[in-house]
């Protein structure tokens, strides 16, 4: 889900880098005999985002400081918890989504806690069951986002497709993000991958292309799709839909985003908007999923279990939408209007079983990036 802001995953504003310590202020718990003490440490990708008073108050409930430390986006954040899995940088990770767990797993970068209140999580989000190595958190879903000004202006229909995008009338007007280094930009290729499978007959009796998300992204290339990095460069600086993009004279009027990532243009923005400026196309979305775990060399293991006992907390899950642009996991926490109104979840995302994901990713992001960067 997301590479927030936005996230996610998924937000239009720009996340600072770095570590962000955050200290109880007044009453610490130090009175209860429950609460711990201490030092709890948190690490995410760069799209970490909560409400200080909502963090403040677990804080205050738990006896812990939480330290947060953001390690850029969520796929070089995840490599960097793995290279340093035996000395850790902290006690929880959050933000490993779909697209990597399998790696997360099978490296072993976490150790088995079943939070409370793990048995209220949506039931098809939940993996991993026998060993409990890590919590659904959040989910949303990775989709191309198009500028309306520019496609009113332009007299064009915006694309509702995978198959629109490498239609003429689109050529030259996409950004996507690097699948080897960006988690969005690997959701994407997924999607891909999920619509037409993996190099035989399409998956879709609409699909133009027969010969798979290979043949699919040759006629992307050859349509002049872009590649950067990361979620932050391709919405920020290359979007000409985004608050950013505007201030930068960004050129390209299609994303990969977030489908939440119209209602951070609205909430954001200054006079706020009736309607958003960008939408959504539907029919190109991938459904992400974040997870979070305690790592498996904690040095306050008590202390991250109090943590993820937090982050699938009521106070927590309903805090998200507006700060991380994603949606709770947990059944019934509810969901502000105003993130419904102006992001709905995808009716018919793409989705691939974790299984197929581990046992493809790496082969399909090594031939995708000879096929698309070189």
């Amino acid at each position: 889900m997301s590479t927030k802001n936005k996230k996610r995953t998924t937000a239009a504003v720009v996340v600072a880098l770095g570590l962000v310590t955050l200290s109880a202020c007044g009453s610490s718990g130090a009175g209860d005999k429950s609460a711990g003490s201490g030092t709890v440490t948190l690490v995410s990708h760069d799209s970490f985002a909560y409400s200080k008073s909502v963090l403040h108050a677990f804080e205050q409930e738990s006896g812990y400081k939480v330290r947060i430390l953001k390690d850029g986006d969520a796929g070089q954040a995840v490599n960097k918890a793995i290279l340093t899995k035996d000395n850790p940088q902290g006690d929880v990770f959050f933000g490993v989504d779909n697209t990597l767990l399998s790696r997360a797993l099978d490296n072993g970068l976490f150790q088995p806690y079943e939070p409370k209140g793990s048995d209220q999580i949506v039931q098809r989000y939940r993996v991993d069951e026998d060993k409990h190595r890590v919590t659904p958190i959040d989910s949303g879903d990775i989709c191309v986002n198009y500028d309306k000004a520019y496609f009113s202006k332009h007299e064009l229909a915006p694309p509702t497709s995978f198959d629109d995008l490498v239609k003429p009338a689109y050529k030259n007007l996409l950004v996507t993000e690097n699948a080897s280094t960006s988690s969005p930009g690997l959701g994407f290729l997924l999607g891909t991958a999920a619509k037409y499978g993996d190099g035989g007959a399409s998956r879709s009796s609409e699909a133009e292309s027969g010969g798979g998300w290979q043949d699919y992204w040759k006629k992307l290339k050859a349509n002049g799709v872009k590649v950067v990095d990361g979620w932050e460069q391709a919405y920020n600086d290359e979007f000409s839909g985004s608050a950013g993009g505007k201030k930068a004279k960004a050129d390209r009027p299609l994303v990969v985003s977030y489908a939440s990532s119209p209602p951070a243009e609205v909430i954001y923005a200054d006079p706020k908007p009736k309607t958003a400026p960008t939408g959504v196309a539907g029919g190109t979305c991938f459904r992400q999923v974040e997870y979070a775990g305690l790592l498996s060399n904690a040095k306050n293991t008590k202390g991250g279990k109090a943590l993820l006992d937090f982050l699938i907390s009521f106070r927590f899950q309903e805090d998200m939408p507006l700060n991380m642009f994603v949606y709770p996991v947990r059944e019934t926490a509810k969901v502000p209007e105003v993130f419904v109104k102006f992001g709905p979840q995808a009716e018919h995302p793409e989705t691939l079983a974790p299984a197929e994901i581990a046992k493809n990713r790496d082969q399909w992001v090594k031939s995708w990036t000879s096929l698309v960067l070189k």
